[in-house]
């Protein structure tokens, strides 16, 4: 089965639709881990990326911003040194209406007659300004945990900013 393009549920058409007890199944996230690194320590610098624009972001675009960032931070300085936290999560169902092509579909489709759609996956809802991801770390490692929230914000189907929440005083010296 080809999954359609992401440009088709970026954009917040319709009221939030979160009632998985009336459909017929939803299939699972593929993200599935919001928190890597050291969940324990504290760190002194906060780094976070915000969407520019509202949209919604499926949870594929999700788990490659998550992969992304984790693999330069894990790689760089080592489970111990960082915290990556994903701030939103998919509650939102994605629906599909699937029409028959080809010949004689026109016999097997009912067209738009009752066209609930089925469930095809899952995405985070986002406002303008939201934090989507947040990196804890120390000083020393600003400038790559910068650089792997950057890398994951290419994988988003928002423009992000950059936003230095804590520790602004320790970076610049």
């Amino acid at each position: 089965m080809a999954r359609k393009p992401a440009r088709m549920y970026r954009n917040i058409t319709q009221r939030s639709y979160t009632r998985r007890e009336y459909m017929g199944g939803v299939p699972g996230s593929k993200i599935v881990t919001y928190d890597m690194g050291n969940l324990k320590d504290e760190f002194p610098v906060r780094i976070s990326i915000k969407a520019k624009e509202a949209c919604q972001i499926r949870h594929s675009a999700l788990e490659a911003a998550r992969v992304s960032a984790n693999r330069i931070l894990l790689e760089s300085l080592g489970q111990p040194n960082y915290h990556l936290k994903i701030r939103v999560f998919p509650h939102e169902v994605l629906r599909e209406n699937k029409q028959a092509t080809g010949a004689g579909a026109d016999r097997v489709s009912q067209g738009m007659r009752q066209a609930f759609g089925k469930a095809v996956g899952t995405a985070a809802r986002v406002r303008a300004g939201q934090k989507l991801m947040t990196v804890y770390v120390n000083p020393a490692s600003f400038k790559l945990a910068r650089k792997s929230l950057l890398s994951a914000g290419h994988k988003l189907p928002t423009p992000i900013s950059v936003v230095v929440e804590k520790g602004q005083e320790l970076i610049l010296t």
